[in-house]
């Protein structure tokens, strides 16, 4: 079943009809209705969710987190604005592909079964000590609460656990989260950024994971 969530009837109408044209059922919610939904569902409906498909609506950025407390199935926003900004604010919040319109419904469910193979390959998660981080986008959680963090510290978090047991520099940590050809944005925000996250790590664990040596870098040394 793929569920369609959009504020618009048309819209929702439109997928819905598109779909069992090509045999697969689907269901269409309202996002405020879907948030309900979601949090309550039996776990076997949920199961039988194929894909989400996000249209539009002011609960659109919120809904993807919502989703992965309950289902790993893929997550595909549907885009009307052919712009780079929200393309990029939609993957932050964790969905899994972006399209724009007009799509047709097989190319939808193509993007879908290719999201699924890609997960059944890669684990999309890496455990270190009580903290979890994820490769989708989501954020990490800490002795299985969600533990939300700015897009800038979730990266540096997950960069230095993808590096745990060995120092990284603060250029390494740069390049990895702001790119390599970024001269907009001064080295030492790392610095900034990492200092918020050491903060935040510390009111949650009780102590500071992130060792830092001057001229050496930053590392996690969790087993």
């Amino acid at each position: 079943m793929i569920v369609v969530v959009d504020e618009r009837e048309l819209v929702k109408d439109g997928y819905t009809s598109l779909f069992g044209r090509e045999g697969i059922p689907s269901t269409g919610f309202d996002p405020s209705e879907f948030g309900e939904w979601v949090n309550t569902a039996a776990d076997a409906d949920i199961a039988a969710v194929e894909a989400f498909l996000i249209g539009q609506g002011e609960q659109a950025f919120e809904l993807p987190r919502a989703i992965r407390d309950r289902s790993q199935a893929p997550v595909i926003a549907v885009s009307d604005q052919p712009s780079l900004d929200v393309t990029l604010a939609l993957f932050d919040c964790g969905v899994d592909d972006v399209v724009r319109k007009p799509v047709h419904p097989r190319e939808i469910l193509a993007r879908a079964a290719a999201i699924r193979r890609r997960l059944k390959a890669v684990s999309n998660f890496t455990d270190v000590g009580p903290v979890r981080v994820f490769s989708d986008g989501r954020d990490p959680e800490i002795n299985g609460d969600v533990f939300p963090l700015p897009r800038r510290e979730r990266r540096i978090l997950e960069y230095l656990i993808a590096n745990r047991g060995r120092r990284v520099s603060k250029t390494q940590i740069f390049n990895a989260i702001y790119g390599i050809f970024d001269e907009e944005v001064e080295e030492n925000v790392v610095e900034s950024h990492i200092s918020k996250l050491r903060k935040k790590l510390r009111k949650k664990l009780g102590f500071d994971p992130v060792d830092s040596k001057r001229f050496l870098g930053y590392c996690i040394n969790w087993e």
